[in-house]
């Protein structure tokens, strides 16, 4: 099987690819691939951003207090799911409240190596192509990092209806 691959189209015009991994984070990388087909994160920005740490986008309000209007279980092993993905450089995690199943649209990519998250939080991919991307967003934290569109490859992935928690 091949991975499904998603392309972060930026405003300023770089390309960040994700490969994704659903032997990892089944239901996590479901939920992700759905609201990318569904175009959900077009216009919507990267607001958290935190140099030598993450940058985090997936808020349709921008300020990190909004979702896609449910949850879902944090595929993450102190939640009881095993995910041995650690956090370095380049890899995509979702992000949550310090509820275990609050996941919802937000995520981040590492742009240094946290391994205080690892087993913690739902790693479900890393960037494949183009980590200078997430470099500009995180080197500039003070211009907005809109999202021009993100799109989807599935290759023969299927993507499916997250199971949702609420």
């Amino acid at each position: 099987m091949t991975n499904p691959i998603v392309t972060i189209e930026m405003d300023n015009g770089d390309l960040i690819k994700l490969e994704l991994y659903p032997e990892i984070a089944p239901n996590t990388v479901a939920n992700f691939t759905h609201l990318v087909q569904k175009g959900y994160y077009n216009g919507l920005t990267f607001h958290r951003i935190i140099p030598g740490f993450m940058v985090q986008g997936g808020c349709p309000n921008g300020t990190g207090t909004g979702g896609p209007g449910y949850t879902i279980a944090g595929e993450f092993t102190s939640n009881g799911f095993k995910n041995d993905l650690k956090h370095e450089r380049g890899v995509i995690s979702m992000a949550r409240t310090m509820a275990p199943n609050s996941a919802g649209s937000q995520f981040f990519i590492m742009h240094a190596k946290a391994p205080h998250l690892d087993g913690d939080y739902a790693a479900f991919g890393k960037v494949i192509e183009g980590i200078e991307g997430v470099d500009h967003i995180a080197e500039t934290p003070s211009r907005p990092a809109v999202i021009k569109q993100m799109t989807l490859d599935a290759g023969d992935y299927e993507v499916k209806e997250p199971k949702v928690s609420n």
